[in-house]
C-alpha cells in the first residue's frame, strides 16, 4: 500500500493491526503518528477535534476498563492508497468496569458490546472519523435503562441549561474525506432494503432478509428470522415517522473466503413525533447517527448488524422536553 508502513500486509491488515497496539498493547503513543494532529471524530456524543482530544479520551477509557479488548469482527473498505481509503471497523469489546470514570463507581461488571468505526486513511493516517458504540448495551449491563443514564448524565453536565448537547449535523466540521464509498452490488441492494423499510415498505423484510437471518441490534440485542428485524425496524422509524432518512456512505464487497457484504451509514434527522422504541412522541428534534453492516448468502440477507447510540437519542429528547 504506497505510503503505509510495508509491515501491514493490506487495509484491513492497518486497520486491525493499529487497533491492537493502540488499545491492547498500550502504544497509545502511536496516536501521534497513526492519527493526523487535526482529525475530526463524530460520534452521537460530541465532536472532537484533534489528537490531543483522542489520546485524552482513550486514556480515560483504559484508566475505567484496564482489561478492554478490541476484536475486530470485520473491516468493509473502499478506496485506494493514493486517494484514500475508507474503512468500516466492526468491533466486539469485552471489558471489566474495574475503575470510576464517566460510568460512574466502578462496579467490577463484564461487558460485551459492539462498536463501529468509519475512518479514513491516507499516507499511513486516519484524519476522518465516524465512532458509533453501542451505548445501550453498555450502560443496560451496568444496571441503567438508556432514558434513566441519559437524565443522569444531564445532572451531572450541570443541568438541562449547562449541559453538552449531543452531534447534530449543524455542528459538523468539514474533514479531508468527500467520498461517499463504491458502486460495489451489495452496498447498493442493502441500501435499496433499508430506504424501502425507511419509506414504510416493512415488505422489504421477508422478501429480502434470509428465513434464518442472524440480527445484531443496538441494546446489545440478538434475535432471529423476520419478526425480530420488522419489530427493530419498526419501532425505530415509527418513533421519528416525519424525520428525514439519509444513506451518507455505501461500500459492498465480495472477497475471496468472505460471504459478500456491505456497509452503510445512515442517519435520522427530525422530530420524535411517533409512538415507537422511544415511547411517547414529545416534538424533540432529535438526530441519530447510525452505521450498519450486512452479510448476504443464497437465500438473502443472513447477518445484520446495527448500531446507533439510545443514550444519545434520549439525552436529546429529555434536554427539549425539560
Amino acid at each position: 500500500m504506497k505510503g503505509f508502513d510495508p509491515k501491514f500486509k493490506d487495509f484491513p491488515d492497518y486497520i486491525l493491526g493499529i487497533t491492537k497496539e493502540i488499545w491492547e498493547d498500550r502504544k497509545i503513543a502511536t496516536l501521534h503518528h497513526y492519527y493526523a494532529e487535526d482529525i475530526v471524530v463524530r460520534s452521537p456524543a460530541s465532536i472532537v477535534i484533534g489528537n490531543q482530544g483522542v489520546i485524552a479520551a482513550t486514556m480515560a477509557t483504559l484508566s475505567e476498563f484496564p482489561d478492554r479488548c478490541l476484536f475486530g469482527e470485520d473491516v468493509i473498505w473502499s478506496g485506494t492508497p493514493e486517494e484514500g481509503m475508507l474503512s468500516s471497523h466492526r468491533i466486539i469489546s469485552t471489558a471489566t468496569h474495574s475503575g470510576d470514570g464517566v460510568y460512574g463507581k466502578a462496579t467490577g461488571k463484564k461487558l460485551q458490546y459492539r462498536i463501529i468505526a468509519d475512518c479514513h486513511a491516507k499516507n499511513n493516517a486516519i484524519d476522518d472519523e465516524w465512532l458509533i458504540r453501542d451505548q445501550g448495551a453498555i450502560v443496560r449491563q451496568l444496571g441503567y435503562e438508556p432514558l434513566a443514564y441519559a437524565r443522569e448524565m444531564i445532572e451531572k453536565e450541570g443541568g438541562a441549561e449547562k449541559a453538552s448537547h449531543p452531534f447534530h449535523p449543524k455542528d459538523d466540521k468539514v474533514g479531508p474525506y468527500k467520498g461517499k464509498g463504491n458502486d460495489n452490488e451489495y452496498g447498493a441492494q442493502y441500501a435499496d432494503i433499508l430506504t424501502r423499510i425507511m419509506g414504510a415498505d416493512m415488505a422489504a423484510i421477508p422478501s429480502s432478509y434470509d428465513r434464518a437471518c442472524q440480527l445484531e441490534y443496538a441494546g446489545g440485542m440478538t434475535g432471529y428470522s423476520h419478526d425480530f428485524a420488522d419489530q427493530f425496524w419498526m419501532g425505530l422509524r415509527a418513533s421519528f415517522p416525519s424525520a428525514k432518512f439519509e444513506i451518507h456512505h455505501q461500500i459492498g464487497r465480495d472477497d475471496p473466503m468472505m460471504a459478500p457484504r456491505a456497509a452503510l451509514r445512515f442517519s435520522l434527522t427530525g422530530k420524535h413525533d411517533g409512538w415507537g422504541s422511544f415511547g411517547a412522541p414529545t416534538g424533540a428534534e432529535v438526530h441519530i447517527m447510525g452505521a450498519c453492516h450486512a452479510e448476504f448468502g443464497p437465500w438473502g440477507l443472513r447477518r445484520e448488524y446495527v448500531l446507533f447510540d439510545e443514550t444519545a437519542v434520549w439525552k436529546q429528547i429529555a434536554l427539549a422536553t425539560g
